[in-house]
Parts: C-alpha cells; structure tokens; sequence
C-alpha cells in the first residue's frame, strides 16, 4: 500500500479552491484546507457536507472529489504534513507562518505559489531556528489563471501555463518525499515546474514589484488633480516616458543580481533578467508588436480593457486610487524588498529610490528616509531589514 501523502492548502480564494479539488483528486493524497480568513472554513466546511466540489476547465469537470478538511484550526491541518502551500496574498503569509509554527515537522516543505517578493524572509524570522529544517520553494506565480464559481462549491481554471519557474532551498531535515516531484504530482503534468537560480533571484525578478509602481508613477506622477472623464488605460495606455522609466528600474533589479553574484560566487543569481526579455519570454507568442517595451505592453491581448485603479466622484469622474493593491501590497511587500537588498548589497538604485518616495507619500507611510530603509513602516513590510537580515550572508542563509 503507497504512503499516503498530506498536504496543507493554506488560503480561501481563487487559487486555493482550484489546487483543493485538484490535490484531493490524486492517488493516495490527503488534501487539507486550512483559512484564517474570517469564517470561511466554517461556511466551506458546511457547504462540502451537502454539495459536491467541482473543478471546471474549459466548461467541462475536471475534478470532483473534495479536500479532507477545511479549517481554521491549524492543530488539526498541519501536524503530519509533507507540504504546506500558502495560496494567499503576500500580506497574509506572515499571519499563517506564525500560526503553523507550533505544529511543523522537520523535513515539511513550505511552498509560496506564488512567493511574492521576500516570502523567504518571513519564513526565516518568523521560524527561526524550526526554518532550518524545513524546505522552503516559491514560484514566481499561480500555475493557471481561475476564479470561484461558488464559494466552497466550485471553481474555473481558465487556462494553464506551460511551464513555472521558481527556486527552493533544502534545510537540514530534507524529509522522505522529493519537494519538486511531490508538488508536480499534485498539479498534474502541466505546467512543468522549473527550479533554477537561488530563492533571491526568485524574490528579485517578481515582476509586480516594479511594474505597478513604475506604471502609476509615469502616468499620475504630474497629474494636475483634475478628474478625467474615464479611468485611462492601464498596461495599453503606456507611453514612452513610463516604458523608459519601467525600462530603467528594471535594469537595477538586474545590476542587484549582477552584485551579489560577483560578492557571493557560486549563488545563481542567472534568472533575473531585464524586464523586456522577461515579457518576452512570458507573452511573445501573443504579443502583436515586439518592436520595444512600449510596443510589447500595448500589443499583448491578455492586457486589453485593463484600466487604472480609480475612484468615482460624486460628479461621476474618476480620480486614482491609490490605495489599491498596486501600491498598498506592491510597494511593501514588492519595491521595498527589492531596495532591502540593493542596501545590503551597496548598490545604488537611483529610480527605485524615486518610486518609492513618491509611492511612499502617496500611502501615508515611511519606509524609505535620507536614503536608507529606516522608516517606521517598514515593520510592516517584508523587506530583509524588518527581520534584522542586514548582511547578504543573512538573506542567502549562509551563516
């Protein structure tokens, strides 16, 4: 009789529904679906006891079996599992990190799908000494666009991806079951999982870190305060200023790389690239216009309609909201992680520095002060000096 294999979901939404049906489907696989999020595992909970689960794709059913349980006890998702994947927002991995601690075995494997910007971080300070022995991976993304058909009844994957890269750092107990073939088998043969490069190249090459900042800043950074008619395009309204300014800050994500491979040899820093061959790569068979960044962004389809955040006047205009998740996430949990490291590897990140401050101001918060990540909010980020990480010995786990 074949091991049986346990895995945590941690999450509630989109995601975290889709790899639920998912792994409960696999052979000898108990799937586990653990929330925090107010009283979603109470409601889930109830509803799988009178309805069956199902899993669509392509407006066919995928899978139809259900998790094992859905909770929000972690002494009853976690003791026993060989993976636990955090399936929820960057914010949130520190709230379930500290709630699983007490209940982790040696040689698990903790899984960010995605990872986000510095999910390595938050898993070290928060485990401390327990993170040694446990395998840490992140993707750089979900592995398939989907959304909730009815909450704790049933979900749509809307396509999936051909391949997904990511990074993964043994610890100490490496645990009886392969990490890579283990999460493979529960997704299924696509998308191909792709580990290369150290866990940081895959903290520095998260796209959103610099896109959403760059992008808000080149079309609202002179705004003159007057409401517009529509909300402008998002990714299609690019102009050539803000594809420059993408361009540039996406150059020092690459010049950080470049230094901390050369202060640290043998660290595979290699999949952070510039943002142009890193779209390229992603969308270049949709793109219709590969000519430059500019063109690439306006051109891809999967961009068409996608507006800027906003808020509708009283007057029925629009005004930016800049409290959307674009900054409110991707500039603590994203830009702020990025200049973490810039600092602690010395490399000076004029642009970054640029986007932070205007971002910054736009939040109300101060991460960024005389040129060093000395703010009093960057309690709340996740950049490596939040956890005292102050050397690249610290952030590669080589001390």
């Amino acid at each position: 009789m074949s091991e049986i294999l346990r895995v945590a979901i941690c999450g509630g939404g989109n995601g975290a529904h889709v790899l639920a049906g998912i792994a409960s489907s696999r052979p000898n696989t108990e799937a586990r679906v653990f929330t925090l999020y107010a009283d979603e595992a109470e409601r889930w909970s109830g509803l799988l006891k009178e309805n069956d689960f199902i899993i669509y794709k392509r407006g066919q059913p995928l899978t139809t079996t259900k998790p094992s349980m859905v909770t929000k006890k972690a002494e009853e998702a976690i003791p026993g599992c060989d993976m636990i994947i955090f399936v929820v927002p960057a914010f949130a991995h520190a709230e379930y990190l500290e709630a699983i601690n007490p209940h982790l075995q040696p040689g698990v494997t903790l899984v960010g799908l995605p990872g986000c910007s510095g999910f390595e971080f938050d898993v070290y300070g928060i485990l401390q000494e327990k993170a040694k022995s446990c395998n840490v991976m992140q993707f750089e993304s979900l592995p398939w666009p989907c959304r909730i058909s009815e909450f704790g009844k049933s979900a749509v994957v809307l396509g999936t991806k051909n391949t997904l890269d990511g990074a993964m750092q043994m610890g100490d107990c490496p645990g009886s079951k392969d990490p890579l073939a283990t999460l493979q088998g529960l997704l299924g043969t696509k998308p191909t999982l792709v580990l290369s490069g150290h866990l940081l190249a895959i903290t520095l090459i998260q796209p959103n870190a610099y896109f959403h900042p760059s992008i808000l800043y080149g079309r609202w950074h002179n705004w003159d305060g007057k409401p517009l008619d529509e909300p402008p395009l998002y990714y299609h309204g690019m102009d050539e200023f803000t594809a420059n300014l993408l361009s540039d800050a996406s150059k020092e994500v690459v010049s950080i790389a470049n230094a901390i491979a050369v202060q640290c040899p043998g660290v595979d820093m290699s999949p952070v690239i510039h943002v142009y061959d890193w779209f390229i790569a992603v969308y270049g068979l949709e793109i219709g216009d590969k000519t430059n960044l500019q063109t690439s962004f306006r051109t891809n389809p999967g961009y068409d309609g996608l507006k800027h955040p906003t808020k509708r006047t009283e007057d029925g205009k629009f005004v930016p909201d800049f409290t959307h998740r674009y900054l409110s996430e991707d500039l603590p949990f994203g830009l702020v992680v990025t200049r973490g490291i810039a600092e602690i590897a010395n490399v000076k990140t004029p642009i970054i520095d640029k986007l932070i401050i205007w971002s910054q101001e736009k939040l109300g918060k101060k991460y960024l002060i005389d040129g060093k990540l000395q703010g009093p909010d960057i309690s709340t980020s996740r950049c490596p000096q939040r956890y005292g990480f102050n050397t690249l010995a610290a952030i590669l786990r080589k001390d």
